[in-house]
């Protein structure tokens, strides 16, 4: 009959390998992310300088979000969104594919407004309070909004560029209203998201100080 004290801490060992591989995974698709979005900045040169502002604007920001201890997991989801619509942008595609511009907005400004109501919760400026459904309701009310925010950014950058660097970006009152709309969208299923990780934290708050 075998010893019981000896065979724990091989068991607490085996846990804590399959505990560890899947953050070793993440933290490859991390720096995966990163380096091809650096690669990529390198690459933009070829195409002139605003493809090279766009990528640079994609590495800003994923070394930012880590900066702010956004979860790895997020941001190099958020990276590979980021990156696939800076390039759909250098090569042209939202004008051959109508729907695309649409769903990258919508895509793109949710990962962002994850990843920003997520840094807000994170440093405390934001709280979701006690109650069953307020975590939900305030992590959506201010993805929300910090998605709109982004988007009115994003438009603004769109309208410059037009404006005063190539006028084959496409503009309009459609294009923005649609853009704003898609955006708004897939801020509030990011911060539904998001709040699902929120839901749990008030109540075993409470728990603890009793």
């Amino acid at each position: 009959m075998g010893d019981p004290t000896r065979s724990a801490p091989q068991t607490g060992r085996r846990a804590g390998l399959r505990t560890r591989a899947p953050l070793r995974g993440v933290g490859v698709a991390y720096v995966l992310v990163i380096t091809i979005a650096t690669v990529s900045v390198a690459v933009a040169t070829l195409f002139g300088p605003i493809s090279v502002a766009v990528t640079a604007l994609v590495l800003l920001a994923l070394v930012l979000a880590r900066l702010v201890g956004t979860p790895i997991g997020l941001v190099s989801v958020s990276g590979a969104v980021l990156l696939g619509a800076a390039w759909a942008s250098v090569f042209d595609l939202y004008a051959r594919i109508d729907w695309l511009d649409v769903v990258v907005h919508a895509v793109a400004t949710g990962s962002l407004a994850a990843m920003c109501t997520g840094a807000l919760l994170r440093a405390g400026i934001v709280t979701v309070g006690v109650g069953p459904r307020k975590p939900a309701l305030v992590c959506v009310a201010t993805a929300l909004a910090v998605g709109l925010a982004l988007g009115v950014l994003w438009e603004l950058g769109e309208w410059f560029g037009h404006t005063y660097l190539d006028d084959r970006i496409a503009v309009g009152y459609d294009d923005t209203i649609g853009d704003l709309v898609a955006g708004g969208f897939g801020a509030a299923i990011a911060g539904a998201l998001l709040s699902r990780g929120h839901r749990s934290a008030p109540t075993s708050t409470l728990r603890s100080r009793g």
